[in-house]
């Protein structure tokens, strides 16, 4: 299946059992529940998906079980963050045979390469494989700004590298690389505070992190900028936009599980050392959350859009 690289991208937790075992049969729900709402890819393994903990077996079963969920409705991509451009090669070339029919590429991890190296590290992972790919563009978190410069050396030399995660917090970055590249590359925005923003601003589509819970608000908001019912798509992110905060955390895998279960849509176990809110700080995650239940928005048919 080719990836379009446009609209809603789940970047979905990784669930778990109380025994710290896979949990495959919450996760295959929360998957259904992703398709049922309209998403247009699922996206394994990211921050959001606890991917520095699950081991290589694991990343092989979510990765078929999600192909075998999805059933070809729409493409399964993983993230590839490893520690060298050895085992990142080594992962991407058993996502392609696991049957995964896209990458999304981080920088190097626990290591500020420079430019060059970046673009060194990309390059030898792209050529590495025939499956499309999308860059991890995230300099907040990770320290590493993939530049325009550093872009058009990527695109030039290798055509499978397609699209971008914008998540530098820039809105204007969206246009500069309209501007810059065209059609070329396509943008996803991955920030869930300024996805609305920079669907107008013209991104191609959104890697949400709330969505693992709320699907169906997400992708109405998606369906609706895109067919300029900017009131409407208003209505419910200003709902949302509580909620979408808890993805700009450092603790937004336990906030995004905890409003999982808020929906049926998961549980709040995580792998260690992450565990579970307490305190003052559970208390106001779990407000939030409470209160986005108690006013949750009816939704227009927004699939018929």
């Amino acid at each position: 299946m080719k990836v379009q690289w446009e609209g809603v991208m789940p970047a979905v937790t990784t669930k778990f059992n109380a025994d710290d075992t896979l949990d495959l049969v919450t996760f295959e729900k929360n998957i259904v529940a992703q398709l049922e709402a309209g998403v247009n890819g699922i996206i394994l393994g990211g921050t959001l998906g606890e991917a520095s903990t699950l081991t290589p077996d694991e990343k092989e079963t979510l990765v078929k079980k999600t192909v075998e969920i999805t059933a070809g409705k729409v493409p399964v991509i993983i993230n590839i963050a490893e520690q060298s451009t050895k085992e990142a090669i080594k992962v991407a070339q058993l996502a392609e045979e696991w049957g995964a029919q896209g990458l999304m590429l981080l920088p190097p991890m626990r290591y500020k390469a420079t430019d060059h190296e970046t673009v060194v590290y990309f390059k030898a992972i792209a050529n590495s494989v025939a499956l499309p790919i999308m860059i991890y563009n995230n300099p907040v978190d990770y320290k590493i700004e993939v530049t325009l410069a550093m872009f058009e050396e990527l695109l030039a030399d290798c055509p499978n590298i397609e699209a971008v995660k914008e998540s530098t917090r820039d809105i204007t970055n969206v246009t500069r690389l309209k501007n810059k590249f065209g059609d070329r590359i396509k943008i996803l925005c991955g920030v869930d505070t300024l996805a609305l923003e920079s669907i107008v601003a013209g991104a191609d589509g959104w890697v949400a992190g709330l969505v693992a819970a709320y699907p169906a608000e997400t992708v109405a908001i998606y369906k609706l900028v895109k067919s300029g019912d900017i009131a409407e798509a208003l209505r419910i992110y200003r709902w949302f936009m509580p909620l979408l905060e808890l993805d700009i955390s450092p603790q937004l895998v336990q906030n995004i599980k905890m409003a999982e279960v808020a929906t049926g849509l998961g549980t709040e176990f995580v792998r260690e050392p992450r565990l579970p809110l307490q305190g003052e700080e559970r208390a106001r995650v779990q407000s939030i959350i409470d209160n986005a239940m108690a006013n949750r928005p009816a939704l227009v048919d927004y699939q018929a859009l």
